[in-house]
């Protein structure tokens, strides 16, 4: 195969002297003609200054990168980019902004000629129907595709992807990533992605090279697995579960630092809501089982059209001390049901008790982690952290409160961060406060909805681990709302999977019996693990089009009292 792009021992930094940062570090790569070539690594590891210096926006400190032997010395139309933010045109359709690149390409072409061209990527992409609309009334996957469509009317011989499809939903992203592979296959150009989706990377590749947080080139993965590859049937293919155990192992032993161990106790001080101490919270309730009922639950909200039920007949009995996945496509009412049990939101019709008294209004006995910590960015973490606690434990010291945030600060990871201002953190970092946060409160009840969904899938990875272990401490009953199938196994004791809103329900629970404690490296090498993941998925599949298909009866329940 012909080499057409090629790095020679590039090192490339920024800054100077106390403030210089070295990024990459003696880069040897080759990229052959037609191939698909994914790099994959964790945030702060280079990627993207890799994926500018192809483009030509940036130029290395050292060494050289060439591109059919010719040195880069800046952007080219051979090599097309697209990028994670969308940059369109607002005031131009979707038509104009795939025309601005013909335009710029092709300023001798006729204007029938442009307007083919423009038409045939447009629909290339799936949009024809969407020509005539302007960026702010498409969706974020639609936008994706105009800069998709946009990026292929340059017709160049290379495609440079950024992270194209990370600030999309699963599905979305899933759909999207299909599109780019046929695509590839139709034209056979070369396509280097970025990317820290695994899946993503396999599904994809012809080639996976990972990159090291030293900024070294890290191992390569060649992908055999014949094409077209379908991301159901490769559930149940060996060889896509082989490189996949591969591949995870590889990124987090060279990218999950070990977590600080720590070595604070927690003080013996009483919450507000009656329980002796932190941790041994979860050893006193007036109930064991169904320690949270909801009972035909129904939220309405009112509309010009009239009554919209969003979620109706929601009925589940936890236990305590369970972990619960909440599973389902966007809008199935994940996260209403989450709100409702936070009494952040009014239930519309039945109830939800915990530990045997209605659930009425906010308390401090369900702590919440959002999707976006909320914390207050000119306090530290220590402070964002002691906000809930000196409200939770009023008759405790200063000293024992602060011991309090201390243990649940070092449990997270943050022992060497705790004065550090919620502003200069990375949001990796600002999710591991919200974390120690809510677990600080002593809840009888923990509630996250989509505690990661804001984070690369990396990260995440990290931070599922910090939460289990965390929790395996504490085993307080907790429901995770997530879009993510592996999250939920991983997390979970049940996963409850919600039909397709309006009228959303639960359509299925899922039995997730793998031992704890639990870590991703073990759970890839269990034999039951893609068993569990296929029946998640094959629901998800069901409804993936919108279809409501008649709910499933729900797999052991808890019986009733």
């Amino acid at each position: 195969m012909t080499t057409v792009l090629e790095f020679k021992n590039v090192y490339k930094s920024f800054g100077d002297g106390a403030a210089k940062s070295e990024v990459l570090n003696g880069i040897d790569l080759s990229v052959q003609e037609g191939e698909f070539l994914v790099l994959l690594g964790f945030s702060g590891t280079g990627k993207t200054t890799l994926i500018n210096l192809m483009a030509g926006l940036e130029t290395p400190t050292r060494g050289s990168v060439t591109y059919r032997g010719k040195p880069i010395t800046g952007p080219g139309p051979e090599r097309g980019v697209i990028f994670q933010s969308y940059s369109l045109m607002p005031w131009l359709t979707v038509n104009g902004n795939v025309g601005l690149a013909v335009d710029t390409m092709f300023p001798g072409m006729s204007k029938a000629d442009k307007a083919a061209k423009v038409d045939h990527y447009v629909n290339m992409v799936g949009l024809p129907h969407a020509a005539n609309r302007r960026p702010a009334e498409l969706s974020g996957g639609m936008r994706q595709r105009v800069n998709v469509a946009r990026a292929l009317a340059m017709d160049p011989e290379m495609l440079l992807l950024d992270e194209p499809l990370s600030a999309l939903d699963a599905l979305t992203r899933a759909n999207l990533a299909d599109e780019i592979e046929a695509i590839w296959q139709a034209d056979q150009k070369t396509c280097v992605l970025i990317t820290n989706d695994v899946d993503e990377a396999i599904l994809l590749a012809d080639r996976i090279i990972a990159l090291n947080p030293d900024g070294t080139l890290g191992d390569e993965f060649k992908v055999t697995i014949p094409r077209p590859r379908d991301r159901i049937e490769m559930n149940t293919h060996e060889g896509f579960k082989k490189l996949r155990m591969d591949v995870t192992k590889y990124l987090m032993d060279v990218g999950i630092e070990a977590k600080a161990e720590g070595n604070k106790l927690l003080p013996d001080v009483t919450p507000i809501h009656g329980v002796p101490s932190a941790i041994a919270e979860a050893s006193k309730s007036l109930t064991e089982e169904r320690f949270l009922d909801f009972s035909q639950l129904h939220k309405v909200y009112p509309t010009p059209k009239g009554p919209l039920t969003v979620v109706e007949d929601f009925n589940l009995q936890i236990n305590k001390g369970e972990f619960i996945s909440l599973i389902g496509h966007s809008g199935c009412g994940k996260s209403t049901v989450l709100t409702m049990a936070a009494g952040l939101n009014d239930i519309s019709k039945g109830a939800i008790k915990l530990d045997k008294k209605h659930v009425e209004g906010a308390d401090p006995e369900r702590a919440v982690v959002f999707q976006s910590p909320n914390l207050f960015p000119w306090l530290s973490a220590r402070e964002n952290c002691a906000i809930g606690v000196d409200k939770v434990y009023p008759k405790a010291s200063q000293a024992e409160r602060q011991d309090v945030v201390e243990y649940y600060l070092e449990r997270v990871g943050l022992a060497d961060a705790m004065d550090k201002q919620a502003s200069s953190m990375s949001n990796g970092m600002q999710q591991r406060v919200g974390i120690a946060r809510a677990f600080a409160l002593s809840p009888k009840l923990l509630l996250l909805d989509e505690p990661f969904g804001m984070l690369d899938s990396l990260t995440r990875w990290e931070l599922q681990e910090v939460l289990m272990e965390v929790w395996s401490r504490t085993k307080v009953t907790a429901i995770c709302v997530t879009h993510d199938v592996d999250e939920a196994i991983l997390l979970a004791d049940r996963v409850v999977m919600m039909t397709n809103g309006p009228q959303a329900t639960i359509g299925k629970i899922v039995d997730v019996d793998l031992p704890r404690p639990r870590t991703r490296k073990a759970l890839l090498e269990h034999p039951d693990y893609y068993r569990y993941r296929q029946d998640v998925l094959d629901f998800l599949e069901e409804y993936e089009h919108g279809a409501k298909p008649k709910p499933k009866a729900a797999a052991k329940p808890i019986a009733a009292e």
